[in-house]
């Protein structure tokens, strides 16, 4: 596998590949397994984000903790009303988002992709653009394949963890590789897909990690809902024609940069940000019955 974005490029313009095609490529070398056998573990991990997707909503589910639940549900009521401003597209998006999300903190059954704290944001975005697309399953199986590859080329000159890199990095990866997967859903080339890729980090960058009371759930669960909709946005952008003027390789550098900038405070450790806020520590105590 290569180890930058200019490199996979590259590659996939010498061999006439799309970054999809790559990946399967790759994985089966790496694995030992036949391409077919990687697709379809691949669309294990689909059906599991389509449940997790879609459990919320049409059930209330509530977090182990209580500091979420029900808001997929609400989501989709209301892309139901015909009332939205930005269309029951975006918010069912959104919804899904929130499902997984939720699903998660009940400790249901999630693909961290690339984190379980981030994990809403690719099923949202895949599943949705397939929907709204008419594209066939085996469809989002390739456009998680390109997320993948960008995932990995993220993971090797970066950190996806908030521990390490802060909310940018899970969320922000998250969404930077759901856009890419998207872009080649939608006809577009291994460079737009960077290119979608770099526009999410350069919009997302510097984003904190601040969970209250430490827990995965808030401001987590609304981060991947709007994390859905930066790559479902920034994957029309490109799509129109628009280009990052910061490169992909660069953009996932700075991110790195900047979250080792970041003070220990606010990468995951629940004592800065909205963590420590009046309002966030009070729910603290009420989690822990202090």
């Amino acid at each position: 596998m290569v180890n930058y974005g200019y490199e996979l490029l590259e590659v996939c313009k010498e061999k006439n590949l799309s970054i999809w095609e790559y990946t399967l490529e790759e994985e089966a070398k790496a694995t030992g397994l036949t391409r077919e056998q990687v697709f379809e573990k691949m669309r294990k991990n689909l059906k599991v984000m389509m449940s997790a997707a879609e459990r919320g909503l049409t059930n209330k589910i509530a977090s182990v903790s209580g500091l979420i639940g029900g808001d997929a549900y609400k989501l989709n009521e209301y892309a139901n009303s015909g009332k939205t401003l930005t269309g029951n597209f975006m918010v069912k998006a959104m919804g899904r988002a929130l499902s997984s999300s939720e699903v998660n903190a009940a400790m249901g059954k999630i693909v961290a992709a690339p984190t379980a704290g981030s994990c809403g944001i690719m099923p949202a975005v895949i599943i949705s653009a397939g929907e709204q697309l008419g594209l066939s399953e085996d469809d989002m199986v390739k456009g998680l394949l390109t997320g993948t590859g960008v995932g990995i080329i993220i993971a090797k000159n970066a950190t996806m963890a908030g521990a390490e890199g802060g909310c940018q990095a899970e969320c922000g990866s998250a969404a930077a590789m759901a856009s890419a997967g998207v872009v080649e859903m939608m006809g577009g080339t291994p460079d737009q897909a960077l290119n979608a890729a770099a526009i999410v980090f350069k919009n997302i960058i510097g984003l904190v990690c601040d969970p209250i009371a430490g827990l995965v759930e808030v401001p987590c669960a609304k981060r991947n809902a709007a994390g859905a909709v930066s790559a479902l946005t920034t994957a029309d952008m490109v799509m129109a024609g628009i280009m990052s003027k910061i490169p992909f390789d660069d953009t996932v550098e700075a991110m790195y940069r900047v979250g080792k900038q970041m003070p220990a405070e606010l990468r995951e450790t629940a004592l800065g940000g909205l963590a420590i806020t009046k309002t966030g520590l009070e729910l603290q105590k009420k989690v822990f019955g202090e």
